[in-house]
């Protein structure tokens, strides 16, 4: 989902916060998507993972976070629990009353507002990694 209607900008955060989920996307989310079918069965129970046909966002403690070259990273903001955003960059309105809007606009929570590209990702729909939940995911990047 692309953001077009609503007025912000983006800023560097003054300190980075402790990641939540690990974004990626094209063939970053594939890779990441290789990876976690590598991951032990335990640490994979821990995380959560929903895609669309552009984007792979993994849930979870960050010492559980698969980590591959090319990957960014999510939080929950701490105004607003409902919305998740890149740990090095925040935007420059009030996260709450953004929140408020874009669930609104949505009509879904919690969700991912991404700055690069700009992007909204709901995140209601995130189901625990496991060989079946990764098969689901490959399907739907092969368009079946």
């Amino acid at each position: 989902m692309t953001v077009r209607s609503f007025s912000w900008g983006w800023r560097l955060r003054q300190v980075p916060v402790t990641p939540q989920a690990a974004v990626a996307w094209g063939d970053v989310a594939r890779r990441l998507h290789a990876r976690l079918l590598l991951l032990p069965t335990e640490q994979a129970s821990r995380l959560q993972a929903t895609a669309n046909r552009d984007v792979l966002v993994v849930a979870g403690a960050a010492a559980d976070l698969p980590w591959i070259d090319g990957v960014a990273y999510a939080a929950m903001d701490a105004q607003a629990p409902h919305l998740w955003l890149p740990t090095r960059w925040e935007p420059d309105r009030p996260t709450d009353l953004l929140a408020h809007a874009l669930a609104e606009k949505f009509q879904r929570t919690p969700l991912l507002l991404w700055r690069d590209p700009p992007t909204v990702v709901p995140l209601d729909r995130q189901l625990p990694v496991s060989a079946t939940h990764l098969q689901r995911i490959e399907y739907l990047w092969a368009g079946r």
